[in-house]
C-alpha cells in the first residue's frame, strides 16, 4: 500500500532515522540539501526587476524532485521537515516551488514541521503541530542570497580587472579577512618594551617556603614599566635583600565561580578548537552526524539537538532530566536548589532554538562510546559534560593574599594563593582558555601564617620581560570576535573560514591564521576603494536589517534597494580607476610590509642592481610583484611569496629541496596549473614517455616550508600501514584527488582533510575503513576470475560490483538479502562499466565512428569557408 503522507527531510541519514518513528502511512525522502540555486552567471539576480531571481535545478536536484514527485502520486499530504532554521525553511520553499512549477501539488496538502532533536517524542510532537511555511524567514534567505550574489558577482570582476591574481570577494568573508590582516599589521609594527619584576623566596618561623612579588618600592606602588631596565631592577633586588620582612596583613575571601552556559554553535566551535584541536568545519560535520543519528543496539538514535543555534536555553524537560542525573551521580550538594537560567550575550542573537545539548542525558559518553568514531566520541563527551555542568552548583574558591612589609613600609611584596573549597561543576567540566585568559599565581597554596610573623629571606631574583604583540587569531578566537561584533551567523562561520583557506588568502600555522600576501593585497584594495563594505560596523548593521526581515519587521526589497543604490554607485566609481592609482594605494598600505627597515639604516627600496631605481609594487597579468622604477632599462623583479605561485627561492617556478639519498636524484618543489607539487628527477629527453615521479602538496599543508623528508614521504605514497587484524588484508594510506585516504583491497576510506597521510596510524585507518565497510557486504568470488563480488550502498540505492562492472539491485531487493548467484546473474544481464572507467572494448568500438565522422567532414568545411569569403 502506497504512503499517503510524504515527508521531505535534508539528508538520507535523517530520513532513515525518522522512518523508524513513523507508521506505514508515511514515506520519508531526502532532498540532499538544496534542490535549486542561483546559476553562477550574470543576470541571476536582477535589481532592475525588483531583485527578481532565476533559479536553476542541477542534475542531482532534478533527480530528487522527480523522486518526490513519483512518491506524491496517490498521496494526500506533503510534509516539509527540513532543518529548523532559515536555510531549512529555504530548502522547503525550494522543494514546494519546484513541485508547484510542475503542477504536481494539485489536491496535495502542504505543511511544514520542525523539530529540534531527532527523537520519537520530538518527531511525534512535530507531526501533531504542522504550520505553513514561514514567509519572513524565506524573505530573509532571499535577501541574504541576493546580497551575497550581487556582492560576489559585482565586486569580484572589479578585483580581477584592477588587481590581477586575486580570486574573489565576499560580503562577510572579506570582513573576516580584514580582521586577520589588521591583526598581522599590528604584530608587524609592534615594538617590544622591556620591563623587570622582582620575586623573593621566604620562609615562615615554621620553615615553610613560599614566594612573593615586589609591589611597592621606595614608598611607591610599582606599575608595569617602573623597573624598565637591569640597573633599576638590580637596585630594587638589593633593597629587598637588605630588608627584614614580616607579615603585615593577610586577606582571605571566598569567591564563587559559576559554570558556563550550554553550547551555542559559536561556543561549540571555539571550545572544540581549544580543547580538541578540531577545525570549525570538522566540528560542524561531526555535530551533524551526532544530530542525524548513530546506530545504537540496532536503532538509529539522534544524540544531540540541532547544532546551528545561538540560543543558550534548554527545554524544561531536559533540565529536569539533567538535574535528576546530577542528584543520582554526584549527590544533592552538587545540584542547585533551583534550575539555572541563561541569556546569550552575543550581538544580534536570535535564540530561536535550544542550546546544543544531549537528547537524553542518560546516554553518557561511556555508554555510547563503542558506537562512535574517534571525533564523534570526543565531541559528544564535550557537549554532554558542558550541558550537565551548566546545571551544577558553583565552585567555591578560598583566595588568600599576604602582604609582606619592611619596618618602614616603603618596600612591600605580595603573595597570593588559592584553594578549591568545593569543586562544584569543576568536578565535571572546566572551560578551555582563549587568548584573553592567562595563568596567574592564584594556582598555588600558601603555608599557614599569621600577621606579625617575622620572615627569613632566602633568595631574590630579578626577571627580565618584554611585552608581547597581540596574538594571531585562532579559529576559536576569530569565531568569538565575529560573534562579538555581530558579523556572520552560526551556520556560516565554518564555511567563511574554509573559503579563506581554499582561496589561499590565509594559511594556518600552529593553528593560527597568517594572511598570505594575496589576502593582504585584496584587503588593502577593498579598504582603499570599498572601505564601507568591509567595515565591521556596516556589516553588523546589515545583519541587524536582515534579522528585521526574518522577524517580519522589514521588507526585504526595501533593504535591497537601499543597499544596491549605494553599492552600485561605489562600483561605478572604479570604472575609471587607473592601475597607477591601485598601485599607489596598495604601496601606501603595504609598503612597510614588503620593505621592512634594514637594521643598518639603509634604504630598503633601493634597487640592488642599478642602485638608482626605487623598488615598488607592480601589477602584472599574473598578479603582483616587486620591480624597479627604472624599468625597462632595469628589469630587476622580485616575486612576493611562494603562496602567490612565485616564491622567493623559486627560480622560474622551481625550488631545490635536496637529493634522494637512495637514487641521488634531485627533488624539487614546483608550481603547476593546479598548485604546488614535488618532483623527483627530470624528464628523459630521449624517451618522453618516461615521466619523473610527482606528488601533490596537500592543500591544508603550509607549502613554504616543505622539507626534503616530507617530499620523499609524499613521493613514496601510497605507504603500507600493515594488515587488518580481522581480514588480514594489507592497508595502505595515500593521497588522492579529493584528499587523504586509506585503502584495503577495493575498499577506500576517506580521511579528514586535516589528517596527515604521512603520519596516520593503524587505529585511524581501521576506523575510517569501518565506516566504509558498514555500507559494503562481500558476497564471494566470481567463478570465472576469482575476483571478489561485493554489494554496497550507493547514492541512489544498493548495487553489486565485480571489478569495474556494476549492476543496480531491483528496488524491492535489500542488500542484506542478495545472494552470490543473484549478483552474478545481475552483472551478466545489467552490468555496466563503473562510472569513469571505460573498457578497451568500448574504446575500440568508438574509434571507427570517430574516423568515419572525420572523413565525412571536409566537404562541409570547404563550403563554409566559401560562404565566409563571400561575405
Amino acid at each position: 500500500m502506497a504512503a499517503t503522507r510524504i515527508v521531505v527531510v535534508e539528508s538520507p541519514a535523517k530520513a532513515k532515522t525518522i522512518n523508524r518513528y513513523l507508521g506505514s502511512d508515511y514515506a520519508v525522502i531526502a532532498s540532499f540539501g538544496h534542490v535549486r540555486d542561483l546559476p553562477p552567471k550574470d543576470g541571476s539576480v536582477r535589481p532592475d526587476e525588483n531583485f527578481a531571481m532565476s533559479w536553476q535545478t542541477d542534475e542531482r536536484g532534478s533527480k530528487q524532485i522527480a523522486t518526490i514527485a513519483k512518491a506524491l502520486k496517490g498521496a494526500k499530504q506533503l510534509i516539509l521537515a527540513t532543518d529548523p532554521d532559515r536555510e531549512g525553511e529555504a530548502i522547503s520553499w525550494h522543494v514546494r516551488s519546484a513541485l508547484a512549477e510542475k503542477n504536481l501539488l494539485k489536491n496535495i496538502d502542504v505543511q511544514r514541521v520542525t523539530f529540534n532533536e531527532i527523537t520519537k517524542n520530538a518527531i511525534t510532537a512535530a507531526m501533531a503541530a504542522p504550520r505553513p511555511l514561514d514567509q519572513p524567514l524565506i524573505d530573509a534567505y532571499l535577501a541574504r542570497r541576493a546580497l551575497d550574489y550581487l556582492v560576489g558577482f559585482t565586486l569580484s570582476p572589479v578585483l580581477w580587472r584592477k588587481l590581477p591574481g586575486s580570486r574573489s570577494a565576499g560580503r562577510v568573508q572579506s570582513v573576516a579577512l580584514r580582521l586577520i590582516c589588521e591583526r598581522e599589521a599590528e604584530i608587524e609594527v609592534f615594538k617590544p618594551r622591556e620591563y623587570w619584576s622582582i620575586e623573593g623566596a621566604f620562609t615562615t618561623p615554621e620553615q615553610a617556603l613560599f614566594k612573593a612579588r615586589l609591589t611597592h618600592f621606595n614608598g611607591k606602588k610599582l606599575e608595569q614599566f617602573d623597573l624598565p631596565d637591569e640597573t633599576h631592577a638590580l637596585e630594587a633586588r638589593q633593597a629587598v635583600e637588605n630588608t627584614a620582612f614580616h607579615i603585615k596583613k593577610i586577606e582571605r575571601k571566598r569567591s564563587k565561580r559559576n559554570p558556563a552556559p550550554p553550547f551555542t554553535t559559536s561556543t561549540l566551535q571555539q571550545e572544540a578548537s581549544r580543547k580538541l584541536g578540531m577545525s570549525a568545519q570538522v566540528t560542524m560535520r561531526t555535530a551533524q552526524q551526532l544530530y542525524e543519528g548513530v546506530d545504537l543496539h540496532g536503532e538509529t538514535v539522534g544524540l544531540i539537538t540541532y547544532m546551528r543555534t545561538d540560543g543558550v536555553t534548554m527545554a524544561r524537560e531536559a533540565i529536569d532530566m539533567i538535574r535528576s542525573h546530577i542528584h543520582e551521580s554526584f549527590g544533592d550538594r552538587y545540584c542547585p536548589t533551583s534550575p539555572r537560567a541563561y541569556a546569550t550575550k552575543a550581538k544580534n542573537a536570535q535564540e530561536a532554538h535550544e542550546a546544543v545539548r544531549p537528547t537524553d542525558v542518560r546516554r553518557t559518553p561511556d555508554q555510547v562510546a563503542p558506537a562512535l568514531s574517534h571525533d564523534q566520541r570526543r565531541l559528544y563527551e564535550l557537549i554532554w559534560k558542558r550541558a550537565v555542568a551548566s546545571q551544577m552548583q558553583s565552585a567555591e574558591i578560598d583566595q588568600t593574599a599576604v602582604v609582606l612589609a619592611g619596618q618602614d613600609n616603603k618596600t612591600m611584596l605580595r603573595a597570593t594563593g588559592s584553594i578549591i573549597a568545593f569543586d562544584g561543576f569543576l568536578k565535571l567540566y572546566m572551560e578551555g582558555r582563549d587568548d584573553s585568559q592567562t595563568d596567574d599565581d592564584q594556582n598555588r597554596l600558601l603555608p599557614p601564617m599569621k600577621e606579625g610573623d617575622p620572615l627569613t629571606t632566602k633568595a631574590v631574583t630579578a626577571d627580565q620581560h618584554f611585552t608581547q604583540p597581540p596574538p594571531r587569531y585562532s579559529e576559536a578566537s576569530l569565531v568569538k570576535k565575529m560573534e562579538e561584533i555581530g558579523i556572520g551567523r552560526p551556520s556560516t562561520y565554518a564555511s567563511i573560514l574554509g573559503v579563506l583557506r581554499d582561496r589561499n588568502y590565509v594559511r594556518l600555522d600552529s593553528r593560527r591564521f597568517i594572511p598570505e600576501d594575496r589576502g593582504r593585497l585584496v584587503t588593502a584594495f577593498l579598504t582603499s576603494f570599498f572601505e564601507r563594505y568591509v567595515d565591521t560596523g556596516f556589516t553588523a548593521s546589515l545583519e541587524e536589517q536582515l534579522d528585521d526581515i526574518s522577524g517580519g519587521r522589514a521588507d526585504w526589497h526595501d533593504i535591497m534597494k537601499a543597499f544596491w543604490h549605494d553599492f552600485s554607485a561605489t562600483v561605478d566609481k572604479t570604472k575609471d580607476l587607473k592601475i597607477s592609482d591601485v598601485i599607489d594605494a596598495l604601496d601606501h598600505d603595504l609598503g612597510n610590509h614588503f620593505f621592512p627597515l634594514h637594521e643598518d639604516g639603509s634604504d630598503p627600496r633601493r634597487c640592488p642592481s642599478c642602485e638608482t631605481g626605487r623598488l615598488g609594487l607592480r601589477l602584472g597579468k599574473h598578479g603582483a610583484f616587486l620591480g624597479c622604477s627604472n624599468y625597462p632599462e632595469c628589469r630587476v623583479t622580485r616575486p612576493l611569496t611562494i603562496s602567490e605561485g612565485e616564491g622567493p627561492s623559486l627560480a622560474e617556478g622551481v625550488k631545490s629541496l635536496g637529493h634522494d639519498p637512495k637514487t641521488g636524484e634531485e627533488i624539487t618543489l614546483r608550481r603547476g596549473p593546479y598548485g604546488l607539487y614535488v618532483q623527483k628527477g627530470e624528464p628523459d629527453p630521449d624517451n618522453k614517455k618516461i615521466k619523473p615521479k610527482r606528488a601533490t602538496i596537500p592543500k591544508n599543508r603550509p607549502s613554504d616550508d616543505v622539507s626534503l623528508e616530507e617530499a620523499i614521504g609524499l613521493l613514496s605514497l601510497p605507504r603500507s600501514l600493515g594488515t587488518h587484524p580481522d581480514t588480514g588484508e594489507m592497508i595502505e594510506a595515500g593521497l588522492g584527488r579529493f584528499g587523504p585516504y586509506v585503502k584495503m583491497g577495493s575498499i577506500y576510506g576517506t580521511l579528514g582533510k586535516d589528517e596527515d597521510v604521512l603520519t596516520i596510524g593503524m587505529p585511524q585507518a581501521i576506523e575510517a575503513l569501518a565506516k566504509k565497510l558498514a555500507s559494503i557486504r562481500t558476497l564471494g568470488v566470481h567463478p570465472k576470475d576469482q575476483e571478489t563480488i561485493i554489494v554496497r550502498k550507493g547514492r541512489f540505492g544498493p548495487y553489486v560490483q565485480h571489478g569495474s562492472t556494476v549492476a543496480t539491485l531491483p528496488k524491492d531487493q535489500k542488500m542484506e538479502d542478495v545472494t552470490l548467484e543473484e549478483a552474478i546473474t545481475l552483472l551478466e544481464e545489467k552490468g555496466k562499466p563503473l562510472k569513469g572507467k571505460t573498457s578497451k572494448t568500448t574504446r575500440s568500438k568508438k574509434t571507427p565512428k570517430k574516423e568515419s565522422a572525420t572523413k565525412e567532414k571536409p566537404a562541409p568545411k570547404a563550403k563554409s569557408r566559401k560562404k565566409k569569403e563571400a561575405s
